[in-house]
C-alpha cells in the first residue's frame, strides 16, 4: 500500500498513474526491453492493485464517517453555546434599557434645577448690573467719577462697555433735568471714543493684531466705529504707493488687507470693499484725471492711447479684485467704481475716435501724395460723370483726356497698411471702451471711415486714375501699367477683407449691423470689380492695338508672296517673332497681376482677340506655295505661343488656324481630303473657301473645279 500510496501524486493523472504503475511491475515493460514482457503477471498485478485499492477505499470511508460523526457533535455543542450568549445578550440589553431610562430621568431633574436656577440667578444678575450702573451713573450726577474703572488706563475696555450702556439710558431721560448729566455722559462717551480710536492707531502702527482685534471689538458698538475703519484705511495706504505702477501697487495692496482684516474686524468684507472704494474714488480717480485732462484738449492720438490703457489697467485690477469677498454683488460694485471714474470720458469717446481716425487717414493720404508731388484730381459724381461711366462701359470709348502717370499707380501698400493698422487700433479701443448696446454701432462708424479712405479715397481714386491713364487700342508704344494697378488693388483687397473678418465681425456678429456691413462691403467691391473689369478690358483692347501696330510695321507683302520661291531661308517672318515675345511678356504680366480664376478669364479673353487679329490679319495677304508654308510656320509659332496660356480653347483655335493654313499650300486634287478632316469637317464652308481664296494660283480653272 505503501508503493500504492507513492503513485498517487499531486496532480493525479489516471493514465499516467496505469503508466507508472506497468513499469514498475516486473514484465509489465515493452518487449525489446531488458525483461521479456509478461502478461499474465501484469494481469495478476493489476488484480492485486485492485483489491488494494479496494481495501485502502474502505479504511477512507470508515475515516470520514468518523469524521462526519465527529463534526455534528461539534456543530450541536456550537448551536448550543451560541444560544446560551443570546440569552445573556438579551439579559444585558434589558439592563442597558433600564440604564437609559434611569439616565434620562436624572438629565430631567438637572435640566429643570437648571432652569430653576436660572430662572433666580438672571434676575438677580440684571439687579446687579443695573445697581452697578446706578452707582456709576451716581457719579456722572454727582460730577465726580471715582470708580477705579474710570481713573485706571488698563481698564479702558470696562470703561468703554459701562459708558455705552448709560450713554444709551441716557437718551431716553428727559432734557430739562438731567441735561447736565447727559451731557457729562456724552463727554465721557466722546473721550472713550477717542481713547479707543488713538489705542487702535497706535495698535496698528506697532502691528499689533491682537490688541486691534481687542479695540475694533470694543468699537463696534460705538458711533464711531466707521471713523475706526477710516482710520485703518488710511493708515494702509501709507507708504503702500511707492512704485511707479500705481495699479500694481493697489492691487497688492488690496492682497495685503485682505490676509488681515479678517484677523481684526468681524465684518471683513465691508471693510475691504470701502478700502477698495476709497483707492477707486480718490487715487485711481485723481490719477486718471491728471493723465487724460492736460491732452486732451491738444493731442487725440495721445488721449485715446492713455485712455484706452488706462481703462483696460483698471478692468484687469478689477478682474484681480473678484477673488476677494465683498459682499453679495461685487461685480455690480466694482462696476460702478469704474464707471464713476470714466462715464465723463466715455460718454463722448466714439467721437473723439472717429475725429481722430478722420483726420489722421486724411493726413496719412496726404503725405503719400504729396511725396509723389501729385495734386489729387477731383472724380466728379452726379448725373453727368454716372452718364459718362455708363458709356464708357458700353461703348469702351475713352471719355475726357487720357492722363499720363508715367507708370504710377498711385496706391502704396505702406500707405495701407498704416491705415488698415490706425483702424486696428480704434476697433480694439471701440472693443474696450464702448458700452455692450453701443458697440455694433460704434464699430459700424469706424468701418465706414475706413471705407470711405481706403477703399473710395485710395483704391478707387487710383482705379479712376488707371482707367484715365489708360491709352486709346490705337496708341504706338502705349505703356499699359493698368495691370500694375489690378495686382495692387487686389493684394490691398485681400488686407482689407482679413481685417474685416478678423477686427470687425466679432464686434457685430450677433447684431442687425453685420447685415449693413455686409451689404456695404458687397457694394464697394462690385463697384470696384466693374472698373476693374472696365480696365482690363481696355488693356486687352490695348494690346490688340499693340499687336496690330507690329503687324502693320513688320510685316510686307513679299513675305508669303516671295520673288524667289527658291531662296527663303527664313522659318518665319520677324513680325511673328515681335508679336510672340510682345504676347509672351503680356501673359506673364497678367499671370502675375491676377490670382485664382481671374487668371483663366483673362487669359482666354486675350486668346481669344489674339487669335481673331491673327486670323483677319493672315486674309489680309496672297499668298504663293513658299508663301503658305511661311504662313504656316507663323502660325505654328503663333500656337506655340499660345501653349503658354494653358487656356484649350485658345489651344483649340490656333489648332483650327494651322490646319486651315494648311489649304493655302495643299495639291489641288488633296483639298476636299484636307476640308473633310477632322479639324475643318464642322467649320462653315465659306471660312474654308475665303482660305483658299488667298491662294495666289486660285484663279486657275483647275483649283476652282476641285474646290467647287
Amino acid at each position: 500500500m505503501a508503493t500504492t500510496a507513492e503513485l498517487f501524486e499531486e496532480p493525479f493523472v489516471a493514465d499516467e498513474y496505469i503508466e507508472r504503475l506497468v513499469w514498475r511491475t516486473p514484465g509489465g515493460g515493452s518487449r525489446g526491453g531488458a525483461e521479456a514482457f509478461d502478461p499474465k503477471r501484469l494481469l495478476e498485478e493489476f488484480i492485486n492493485h485492485i483489491q488494494e485499492l479496494q481495501i485502502m477505499d474502505e479504511r477512507i470511508q470508515r475515516k470520514v464517517e468518523k469524521l462526519e460523526q465527529q463534526c455534528q457533535k461539534e456543530a450541536k455543542e456550537f448551536a448550543k453555546k451560541v444560544q446560551e450568549l443570546q440569552k445573556s445578550n438579551q439579559v444585558a440589553f434589558q439592563h442597558f434599557q433600564e440604564l437609559d431610562e434611569h439616565i434620562s430621568y436624572v438629565a430631567t431633574k438637572v435640566c429643570h434645577l437648571g432652569d430653576q436656577l436660572e430662572g433666580v440667578n438672571t434676575p438677580r444678575q440684571r439687579a446687579v448690573e443695573a445697581q452697578k450702573l446706578m452707582k456709576y451713573f451716581n457719579e456722572f450726577l454727582d460730577g465726580e467719577l471715582k470708580s477705579d474703572v474710570f481713573t485706571n488706563s488698563e481698564k479702558i475696555k470696562e470703561a468703554a462697555d459701562i459708558i455705552q450702556k448709560l450713554h444709551l439710558i441716557a437718551q431716553e431721560l428727559p432734557f430739562d433735568r438731567f441735561s447736565e448729566v447727559k451731557s457729562k455722559i456724552a463727554s465721557k462717551y466722546h473721550d472713550l471714543e477717542c481713547q479707543l480710536i488713538q489705542e487702535f492707531t497706535s495698535a496698528q502702527r506697532r502691528g499689533e493684531i491682537s490688541r486691534m482685534r481687542e479695540v475694533a471689538a470694543v468699537l463696534l458698538h460705538f458711533k464711531g466705529y466707521s471713523h475706526c475703519v477710516d482710520v485703518y484705511i488710511k493708515q494702509c495706504q501709507e507708504g503702500a504707493y511707492l512704485r511707479n505702477d500705481i495699479f500694481e501697487d493697489a492691487a497688492i495692496l488690496c492682497q495685503r488687507v485682505n490676509k488681515q482684516v479678517g484677523d481684526i474686524f468681524s465684518n471683513p468684507e465691508t471693510v475691504l470693499a470701502k478700502l477698495i472704494q476709497n483707492v477707486f474714488e480718490i487715487k485711481l480717480q485723481n490719477f486718471v484725471k491728471d493723465q487724460l485732462e492736460e491732452c486732451r484738449k491738444f493731442d487725440a492720438e495721445q488721449y485715446l492711447k492713455n485712455l484706452y490703457d488706462l481703462y483696460t489697467r483698471t478692468t484687469n485690477l478689477s478682474s484681480k479684485l473678484m477673488e476677494f469677498n465683498l459682499g453679495t454683488d461685487k461685480q455690480t460694485f466694482l462696476s460702478k467704481l469704474i464707471k464713476s471714474i470714466f462715464i465723463s470720458y466715455l460718454e463722448n469717446y466714439i467721437e473723439v475716435e472717429t475725429g481722430y481716425l478722420k483726420s489722421r487717414s486724411a493726413m496719412i493720404l496726404q503725405r503719400y501724395y504729396d511725396s509723389k508731388n501729385h495734386q489729387k484730381r477731383s472724380i466728379g459724381t452726379g448725373g453727368i460723370q454716372d452718364l459718362k461711366e455708363r458709356i464708357r462701359q458700353r461703348t469702351n470709348l475713352p471719355l475726357g483726356p487720357s492722363i499720363d502717370t508715367h507708370g504710377e499707380t498711385f496706391l502704396s501698400q505702406e500707405v495701407v497698411v498704416n491705415l488698415l493698422q490706425e483702424t486696428k487700433q480704434a476697433f480694439e479701443r471701440c472693443h474696450r471702451l464702448s458700452d455692450p448696446s453701443d458697440l455694433p454701432r460704434n464699430a459700424f462708424r469706424i468701418f465706414t471711415i475706413l471705407v470711405e479712405f481706403l477703399c473710395i479715397e485710395h483704391i478707387d481714386y487710383a482705379l479712376e486714375t488707371g482707367l484715365a491713364g489708360i491709352p486709346s487700342s490705337d496708341s504706338k508704344n502705349a505703356n499699359l501699367y493698368f495691370l500694375d494697378v489690378v495686382q495692387q488693388a487686389n493684394t490691398i483687397f485681400h488686407l482689407f477683407d482679413k481685417q474685416f473678418n478678423d477686427h470687425l465681425m466679432p464686434l457685430i456678429s450677433s447684431s442687425p449691423k453685420l447685415s449693413e456691413c455686409l451689404q456695404k462691403k458687397k457694394e464697394i467691391i462690385e463697384q470696384m470689380e466693374m472698373k476693374l473689369d472696365t480696365g482690363i478690358d481696355r488693356t486687352l483692347n490695348c494690346m490688340i492695338g499693340q499687336m496690330k501696330h507690329i503687324l502693320a510695321a513688320e510685316q510686307r507683302k513679299t513675305d508669303f508672296k516671295p520673288e524667289d520661291e527658291n531662296n527663303v531661308l527664313i522659318q518665319y517672318t520677324n513680325a511673328c517673332v515681335k508679336v510672340c515675345a510682345y504676347v509672351r511678356k503680356q501673359v506673364e504680366k497678367i499671370k502675375n497681376s491676377m490670382d485664382g480664376k481671374n487668371v483663366d478669364t483673362v487669359l482666354m479673353e486675350l486668346g481669344v482677340r489674339f487669335h481673331r487679329l491673327i486670323y483677319e490679319h493672315l486674309q489680309q495677304y496672297s499668298y504663293s506655295c513658299m508663301g503658305g508654308m511661311l504662313a504656316i510656320c507663323d502660325v505654328a509659332e503663333y500656337r506655340k505661343c499660345a501653349k503658354d496660356f494653358k487656356i484649350p480653347l485658345v489651344l483649340q483655335l490656333f489648332d483650327t488656324l494651322h490646319a486651315l493654313c494648311n489649304l493655302l499650300v495643299v495639291a489641288p486634287d488633296n483639298l476636299k481630303q484636307v476640308c473633310s478632316g477632322e479639324q475643318l469637317a464642322n467649320l462653315d464652308k465659306n471660312i474654308l473657301h475665303s482660305f483658299v481664296q488667298l491662294r495666289a494660283d486660285y484663279r486657275s480653272a483647275r483649283l476652282a473645279r476641285h474646290f467647287s
